[in-house]
């Protein structure tokens, strides 16, 4: 006789039978019960829909394994390590900067052991957890004084709500950028509590532009770093040293929000002139502030520059608090930033710099290898193609980085259902689709997880 929705048994009956009360111990009774839940109301929903499932033994053993296997799932961690394949080196939905050993040594330390993160061990009184990174960045960008909190974003709005609050910020309309997760920056400014006074056009602004708005009320002349678009053509924009000179002149803070930022020169490496910290600060900006997890290479934080009165009300503000960089954060940024001292070669060490400017006729040969291992697990669609790279994350967005890709297809298979495929693999694989192939972008893959892409190929092969 077929089965009927009678022949469903009750959680509770389930709940008494030995294999399962064993994975209430095993488990816990929550989990159990949700997974049965489930169990159970998807047969039903099939028998309301007009199909006639296949009802399993509940009382066997296979059963209660399917059971456990389904706890186990849910118990998975979500976030996972993946290999990117995108040829995006600092990827936002993959983590953005890849940390350096020595920036994950130092995390773990700071994780596993006390320290003295707010000690001074000299004196044995509370100390400041910013001493141990803003002598640091203070050499390294010659500012007289910094401070670190959690991201750039937060940066920016400690930064205003400190210094115009209830006043007004000067800004062009061709730098009201939007970062990702559309933050835009009006949106940051009226969050301060200050007032966003626009000047100029959106291709367009001079000097005077900024000199005709200020008045009494201005506290902040805003200079944002368009580091994720380009305006092209009929263009102008007054030169920093131009803004600083105003802003001294008429005793109001100029101020940059970089966004990405970098400490070295990256220009020998055949990348864009991309301003360094030291080189703004020198024209006479008095607050620069920019990202840790980009072309610096570091954890997430937003790293605040400048001048030493305005960075003492950033510390004094009741928000530092609410922003401030949390112990594992400050102890990868500290590790992170002395790979900038001889004698390491911040190119060599940081995984970011080493990406962007690794040679390329290295990307090239690990290319070829990873071809050669799908063609020898049987894969005949395989091809090395010259392919285009970028830093990403709203760095160097008009810089083409030149690259190779393996371009991989299947007979029986999408390229869609290919990528799908390669993103549930052990550990996923994260490609991009280009001219109906998989490209698999060889600047942003290690030497280490060759295998590990073959291995997925071969296991989407076999099924």
């Amino acid at each position: 006789m077929a089965p009927t929705l009678k022949d469903l048994p009750q959680i509770q009956a389930l709940l008494d039978r030995p294999a399962i009360a064993d994975l209430v111990t095993r488990y816990s009774h929550g989990e159990v019960v949700e997974v049965l839940r489930g169990v159970i109301g998807a047969l039903r929903l099939a028998f309301l829909s007009g199909d006639m499932p296949d009802l399993p033994d509940f009382a066997s053993t296979s059963f209660a394994a399917r059971v456990a296997k389904q706890i186990e799932a849910g118990r998975a961690p979500s976030l996972v390590p993946v290999i990117n394949a995108t040829g995006i080196i600092i990827h936002t939905n993959l983590g953005r900067a890849l940390l350096a050993p020595q920036a994950v040594e130092a995390m773990q330390m700071a994780a596993t052991a006390p320290s003295n993160l707010e000690l001074d061990l000299a004196t044995g009184k509370r100390g400041s957890r910013h001493a141990h990174v803003e002598r640091l960045i203070c050499e390294l960008t010659g500012a007289e004084a910094a401070v670190v909190v959690n991201n750039c974003a937060a940066a920016v709005l400690l930064s205003l709500m400190a210094t115009a609050q209830g006043r007004s910020v000067v800004a062009s309309r061709g730098e009201l950028i939007e970062i990702g997760g559309s933050f835009r920056l009006p949106d940051v400014i009226a969050q301060s509590g200050a007032v966003l006074r626009e000047v100029g056009a959106t291709n367009k602004t001079r000097i005077g532009d900024y000199a005709a708005a200020i008045d009494d009320s201005t506290a902040v002349l805003l200079k944002s770093h368009t580091s994720n678009y380009r305006i092209v053509g009929f263009t102008a924009a007054p030169e920093r040293r131009e803004l600083a000179k105003l802003a001294q002149e008429r005793d109001v803070i100029l101020m940059e929000d970089l966004g990405s930022g970098v400490l070295i020169d990256l220009s020998p490496y055949g990348l864009p002139d991309e301003p360094v910290v030291r080189d703004i600060l020198k024209t006479g900006v008095d607050l620069v502030v920019f990202s840790g997890d980009k072309l610096l290479g570091g954890p997430q934080a937003g790293i605040i520059a400048g001048r030493r009165d305005i960075v003492a009300q950033l510390k004094a503000h009741p928000l530092m608090r609410a922003v401030r960089i949390d112990k594992l954060s400050l102890a990868a940024l500290g590790a992170t930033l002395r790979l900038y001292r001889a004698p390491f070669e911040p190119v060599r060490d940081i995984p970011v710099l080493a990406m962007l400017s690794a040679a390329l006729e290295e990307i090239e040969g690990r290319a070829h290898r990873l071809a050669q291992m799908l063609r020898g697990i049987g894969m005949a669609q395989v091809e090395v193609t010259e392919s285009v790279a970028y830093a990403g994350a709203g760095s160097l967005p008009d810089q083409d980085l030149p690259s190779f890709a393996v371009a991989t297809a299947l007979p029986d298979m999408t390229v869609e259902l290919l990528g799908a495929a390669l993103r549930r693999a052990t550990p996923p694989v994260i490609g991009r689709i280009a001219q109906g192939k998989v490209m698999l972008d060889m600047r942003t893959v290690a030497e280490d997880e060759l295998p590990h892409i073959a291995r997925a190929f071969a296991q989407i092969s076999a099924v």
